[in-house]
């Protein structure tokens, strides 16, 4: 089965260069119609220009596609909105949201200044959310969306010198999770994505022949599955140098223990069954967890 985009509206945040640049132009060389979205600020989010945004829609459109370029922060939930306008203003629907956009304040938490913590949890959390929230009313309306996240293996699993940055990644894990739950029975499915790719953020971190590998087109296979017609809801999909992996976030069985005086020592004692991952679960919501403790507490009645 061929993904085609053909007739599909995206809407791309973060889309002057990197990944997002070739998120816009994979969606587009396969039809879809792509608003590009950038501040064309620095990699830590000041400045800003709308140059960069612009030279991207115009290599969709040199190559035969429709684009649109938007400079908006997605900070900015009034700019954000307008830009949503604009996408269905010129071609009457959104159907593909790729929240894309962010910044990096890398420092060790000893060292990072709240400042820093704040704008990067703005920009990639409330960043992801004001798209969100501005495409929803039409996704809703039309019976059909499909929205992908941007995680980060950071936000999944940690890594030193970004606390900032690894929570505002996995805070947009939980945005997809309900969001998800919510949007099934209107057709919007929601999806998140944790690349690996040499973009300006990653450059210096790697030897060449690492880089060479970490090509930002080579995630974007992810982005379109998740962006298609065909796509699951829920799923975060791991990708980088041609590797695709999924991440879950699962629950263990689990033991009961009831709430005796000694209960703090039982499970100090017993921590070891309680983190035992055999027959453990990826929970449908999060009604799964006080299922299973229910559960547990009145079988022990029993």
């Amino acid at each position: 089965m061929e993904l085609d985009f053909k007739g599909r509206v995206a809407i791309v945040t973060g889309a002057g260069g990197g990944l997002g640049r070739q998120h816009a132009l994979a969606l587009a060389a396969r039809g879809a119609k792509v608003l590009v979205n950038d501040l064309g600020g620095t990699l830590d989010g000041s400045g800003g220009s709308a140059s960069a945004a612009q030279a991207v829609a115009d290599e969709i459109r040199a190559a035969g596609g429709e684009a649109l370029a938007n400079g908006a922060s997605v900070t900015d939930f009034a700019a954000v909105q307008a830009m949503v306008r604009q996408a269905v203003d010129a071609w009457g629907r959104v159907d593909i949201l790729v929240n894309n956009a962010g910044i990096l304040r890398d420092k060790s938490f000893a060292k990072m200044d709240m400042e820093d913590f704040a704008l990067v949890v703005q920009v990639h959390l409330m960043g992801a959310a004001h798209c969100c929230k501005a495409v929803w009313p039409h996704m809703v309306e039309q019976k059909y969306g499909r929205i992908v996240m941007t995680t980060s293996s950071t936000g999944l699993y940690g890594n030193f010198g970004q606390a900032n940055y690894g929570a505002a990644k996995l805070a947009q894990v939980g945005l997809m999770q309900t969001l998800a739950i919510e949007g099934a029975k209107h057709g919007i499915h929601v999806n998140a994505l944790a690349p690996t790719a040499a973009t300006r953020m990653t450059e210096a971190l790697f030897p060449p022949q690492v880089l060479d590998a970490l090509r930002p087109e080579a995630v974007v296979p992810a982005m379109l599955v998740l962006a298609h017609e065909s796509a699951p809801t829920r799923a975060i999909l791991c990708a980088g140098a041609g590797t695709f992996e999924a991440a879950h976030i699962t629950l263990t069985q689990g033991i009961h223990l009831g709430l005796g005086a000694d209960v703090p020592e039982q499970l100090a004692a017993r921590l070891a069954e309680v983190t035992d991952r055999a027959g453990e679960q990826v929970p449908q919501s999060g009604a799964a967890q006080g299922t299973n403790e229910v559960g547990k507490a009145l079988a022990a009645r029993g």
